[in-house]
């Protein structure tokens, strides 16, 4: 008996708390695709993929996280996907 009271205790103080809660989706993370040209670099790419008051390092980073890049060494003919 004693511990379906400690139950319905647990109940009644974890619901008020529980109910209250909001839960958020993620949002959805979009991407452009973008072919490496002869004589492109990471920072090239971010350059022209990034907003002018942005930071490009940023983008170097975001673009280098999305593909799974270990260094910064891209080839002609690569597809990134660059984070919008």
């Amino acid at each position: 008996m004693p511990v379906i009271a400690l139950a319905a205790l647990g109940l009644m103080v974890a619901l008020p708390t529980l109910s209250s809660m909001r839960l958020y989706a993620a949002t959805t993370q979009r991407y452009v695709s973008v072919t490496v040209h002869p004589g492109d670099t990471l920072w090239s790419i971010a350059s022209a993929h990034n907003g002018p008051s942005s930071d490009v390092q940023e983008a170097v980073d975001r673009i280098t996280a999305a593909n799974h890049l270990s260094g910064g060494t891209i080839q002609p003919g690569e597809h990134l996907r660059i984070p919008k």
